[in-house]
């Protein structure tokens, strides 16, 4: 088994590789791609230097699997050239995202729609990732009318740039700019650009992609995206009305079955999510769980995963992890 990842030096790149390592996920060639300015330096994974090597030179490796993450452009021109020499392609842009011809994959939810003909797989934007593993065993059993999402996402979804500019802006110091604005001591609800309707990119990613993970179109959902100055994960407070009532009872015991979730929800010991906490976990954390006493069937969630996990490398890597599991049995 041959694995490859593409953005290896960058933020997420990184992150897959903790994962796979944490994980042991297990692989017989490791090759570690990125930019023709980055090919021929080194990095450590497990204890053995590996050499970066360029896109050209990894499509001839023909990998089994190959995990990008190196943004929208390369991923529309590499994608399907690794596609055709029969690699697999698990990619973390929004490139392929809402192409009808494409799987939209969270695993908790439709990894059986995967087949060994999807050669190029979309992994979510990471603020869906969060919200769709929290909603759907709750939508299994009331299901879903309505969404209302506002999120507080972490400066880390912006990469290093956003990063460096947030501690420079801490520590006094001048450096270049990747938001518009200030961002340290600030809330920017400005994520990704915006469009004619006057939401964001990152809005309508979340609305678009939702409806077709959970392959409902029917459930109304709008959002509102905040760049807030933290690390360690998003936070999301999300409002949804089911379909029929529930009993909070019910909601806690669902959610603290369910694989993949942690339900951390006990505002008498101050115990509810924190990207503090979430920091490095590969869970979703769910907590604040109140009714909304404004509206029927309504329930109100704070919700909270690390971004560059769940929201990136981890689901990339449970993509991966279940597609060889599928392999063997066959």
């Amino acid at each position: 088994m041959k694995i490859a990842v593409v953005g290896a030096t960058g933020l997420v790149g990184g992150e897959i590789l903790e994962v796979l390592e944490e994980r042991n996920l297990q692989f017989d060639e490791l090759y570690l791609v990125a930019s023709a300015r980055s090919a021929g330096t080194k990095k450590i994974f497990k204890g053995k230097e590996y050499t970066i090597i360029t896109l050209e030179d990894a499509v001839l490796l023909k990998p089994d699997f190959a995990i990008f993450s190196a943004g929208g452009s390369t991923s529309l021109e590499w994608a399907p050239k690794f596609a055709e020499v029969g690699t697999t392609v698990v990619d973390n842009s929004s490139a392929w995202r809402m192409s009808p011809d494409h799987k939209l994959i969270v695993p908790e939810i439709n990894a059986d729609q995967l087949t060994a003909d999807d050669k190029i797989i979309a992994n979510p934007n990471c603020s869906t990732i969060q919200m769709v593993v929290a909603l759907a065993p709750l939508r299994e059993r009331f299901g879903i009318k309505r969404i209302v999402v506002s999120t507080y996402q972490s400066v880390t979804g912006s990469g290093k740039a956003a990063v460096d500019q947030m501690m420079n802006e801490r520590n006094g110091l001048v450096g270049e700019m990747c938001y518009p604005h200030r961002i340290d001591m600030n809330a920017l609800p400005h994520i990704d650009v915006f469009q004619e309707n006057g939401y964001t990119k990152e809005e309508m990613k979340m609305i678009n992609e939702t409806k077709k993970i959970f392959s409902d179109d029917t459930i109304a959902i709008t959002t509102t995206t905040v760049r807030i100055p933290t690390m360690g994960g998003h936070s999301e407070a999300i409002n949804v009305e089911f379909k029929e009532d529930f009993e909070l009872a019910e909601v806690r015991q669902i959610l603290g079955n369910t694989e993949g979730i942690i339900l951390q929800d006990d505002p008498s010991k101050n115990l509810y999510p924190m990207p503090l906490t979430a920091h490095k976990k590969d869970e979703v954390f769910v907590g604040r769980l109140r009714r909304d006493e404004g509206q029927p069937n309504t329930l109100n969630m704070w919700v909270v995963a690390d971004n560059l996990r769940k929201g990136a490398a981890t689901n990339a890597v449970q993509i991966v992890e279940y597609l060889q599991k599928q392999m063997r049995s066959v």
